[in-house]
């Protein structure tokens, strides 16, 4: 028994991979895969022809197509890494290419409306849709690294009359290139993106632009003085701003809720500050700062000090 659980694990879920999109997730989704799983042929595809030539140029893929048929006719597994609101038209103009035993999987943020679109544009096919938790401010084919999802969450999200061995096959080759992975409805993930992702963008939007805004404060002066708080809330800022456009219409429903949770909390802040209610705050910070512990025992960040960046 042993010796054929030890066999069954060396087996690839795939040995024939497509990348559509080669910016950072897709770009970091081929050198992983090109460590981990070296032996698996890698194919990619992006809608920018400048894009095309650099990653053919760093070598990610085995090759580099000018056109979405061509990248999907022979694979196993196409990975959409481009913005949830392309899902559908990339899904339909690959759709008369794609081979009927293929698995299609994408990276977005938000699942209900990305499935949506991808059942609509590909009927009969097995999809088995997923969300990598990592990344970073920066895009484009040289940003993306090997070890992005070490450690780091995958959240699969299986359609309710889904192929099992296919949401395992997806599951294992996202185990392979370092990720835990967790198994989840569509709609429950929306959810728990909305609080833990999509909101926390939207308020670093709104905070910088804010702040730039301000007649009083120059931008310079913004730049200048900015604290380690306004320093990483233009980190989160600095995201693209094709893809988080895309995730707020996609998953607004669930943002908005989330956002209105959000304004009510505010208020009861602002009335604690307004009626020098120091306990309520004390209780507050104390709650936040367990779980930002938390996070950090659970390796999801770094313990060093100032979030471990560099100083002379």
């Amino acid at each position: 028994m042993t010796m054929t659980r030890k066999r069954r694990s060396q087996v690839l879920p795939f040995s024939r991979v497509s990348i559509i999109g080669l910016g950072l997730i897709g770009s970091s989704v081929a050198r992983a895969v090109r460590q981990q799983m070296p032996t698996v042929r890698l194919t990619g595809h992006d809608a920018d022809a400048d894009v095309r030539v650099r990653a053919d140029a760093l070598g990610i893929v085995d090759d580099v197509t000018d056109t979405l048929g061509a990248a999907v006719t022979d694979a196993e597994l196409v990975i959409l890494c481009v913005p949830v609101g392309a899902m559908g038209a990339v899904a339909a103009e690959m759709a008369a290419d794609l081979p009927i035993e293929a698995v299609v999987s994408d990276v977005g943020s938000c699942k209900a409306e990305v499935i949506r679109a991808l059942t609509a544009a590909l009927p009969g096919a097995t999809i088995v849709p997923a969300h990598p938790v990592a990344g970073t401010e920066q895009s484009g084919p040289e940003a993306g690294f090997a070890s992005l999802f070490n450690r780091r969450w995958c959240i699969v999200t299986p359609l309710p009359d889904g192929d099992p061995v296919a949401t395992e096959r997806v599951a294992e080759f996202w185990r392979r290139l370092g990720s835990m992975v967790e198994i989840m409805a569509p709609d429950h993930h929306d959810r728990v993106l909305a609080v833990t992702s999509h909101l926390p963008h939207l308020i670093a939007y709104t905070i910088v632009g804010t702040a730039n805004d301000l007649a009083e404060v120059t931008q310079s002066e913004v730049i200048k003085f900015s604290a380690g708080g306004f320093r990483d809330f233009t980190r989160i800022a600095a995201s693209d701003p094709t893809m988080w456009r895309d995730v707020f219409l996609a998953n607004k429903e669930a943002v908005l809720e989330m956002l209105q949770r959000f304004s009510e909390d505010l208020s009861h802040l602002q009335r604690a500050i307004r009626w020098d209610d120091g306990d309520t705050l004390h209780d507050l910070f104390s709650r936040t700062r367990t779980i930002r512990r938390s996070i950090v025992d659970q390796g999801q960040d770094d313990a060093a000090a100032d979030f471990g960046r560099k100083h002379d």
